[in-house]
């Protein structure tokens, strides 16, 4: 196989635009933030034990903090967060170690920060 062509999309602005045409320029650069800023993370839930959510919150910093909710199991809540593909197996392991499980990861479609 061969390279037949490399290429890029750009977008390129008018300084002087009218207001509402910056407006729609505005909406659509938020909707490519938001898919980009998605690209490279997951979302994670898991099952964990109460005596480690201290622990393990330390080490899901979410997009402000996880999500804690208790189960109907007593002694266990679920934990909800977003983690940096880049971290994401140290990360796992962190969890692990402190009593993880049923740990299921989601791809990301778009985050609007």
């Amino acid at each position: 196989m061969e390279v037949v062509l490399q290429s890029e999309a750009v977008l390129i602005s008018n300084k002087n635009l009218p207001e509402e045409k910056h407006e729609i320029l505005s909406k659509l650069l938020m909707r490519i933030d938001a898919v980009k800023a998605a690209r490279n993370n997951k979302y994670i839930m898991l099952n964990a034990p109460n005596h480690e959510l201290k622990n393990i919150a330390s080490v899901l910093p979410g997009m402000k903090s996880p999500t804690i909710v208790p189960l109907a199991e007593s002694g266990w809540s679920s934990v909800q967060s977003v983690v940096n593909e880049g971290d994401f197996w140290e990360i796992i392991e962190k969890l692990k170690s402190y009593g993880a499980q049923g740990i299921l990861v989601v791809p990301i479609e778009k985050m609007i920060l």
